[in-house]
């Protein structure tokens, strides 16, 4: 353990500040949770940052055996001096290069070798957010056990799974556009 002795803050992984609020499960190598992450900022531009809130929640899968190493990564990043922007940036670099944090059918190939030093490498390399340092404060255990609490407490099994309102939206899905997107949120 490093030799930190005080914990920055996790910045919450929120965008905008309006009156409708979109929560979005995201699974970090997850390719359909990646699908739905690369529209987010237009989905933002056009419905405006007045209107909407967006909120990012991690939803890590046992069949994604690298994702809890990468979801603490991400949460990890949130408490450098860049925040949500630092953890955004290390989700899209994650998206960007899914095959370099997955195993081949969930179980094989040249990822095996990979520690989770070598996880945390690859996230500085693709991303830029250096985060090996705080990747290490044990206090972001607690954020990880409330992301997964959160999840269950709102049936959410799937990823993406789309919340609006505090009520699940199974209609709503990542091969959707950005236009039905604004519809289904009323701000279209």
């Amino acid at each position: 353990m490093n030799s930190l002795t005080t914990v920055p803050a996790i910045a919450p992984l929120v965008w905008g500040h309006g009156p409708k609020t979109l929560e979005v499960f995201l699974e970090p190598t997850c390719p359909f949770s990646a699908k739905a992450f690369a529209k987010f900022d237009e989905l933002l531009a056009r419905a405006g940052a007045g209107r909407l809130t967006l909120k990012v929640r991690l939803h890590s899968q046992p069949w994604h055996l690298l994702s809890p190493v990468v979801t603490r990564a991400i949460l990890a990043a949130a408490t450098t001096a860049g925040g949500k922007d630092a953890a955004k940036a290390v989700m899209a670099a994650v998206f960007a290069h899914r095959e370099d944090f997955i195993l081949v059918n969930h179980c094989a190939g040249p990822n095996q070798d990979l520690s989770v030093r070598g996880v945390l490498e690859r996230i500085a390399q693709f991303s830029g957010v250096l985060v090996a340092e705080s990747f290490e404060h044990p206090e972001l255990m607690a954020e990880m056990k409330w992301q997964a609490k959160y999840a269950r407490q709102n049936g959410i099994h799937a990823t993406p799974t789309f919340m609006v309102d505090g009520l699940v939206l199974p209609e709503m899905g990542s091969g959707d556009t950005v236009d039905v997107w604004l519809e289904r949120l009323g701000l279209a």
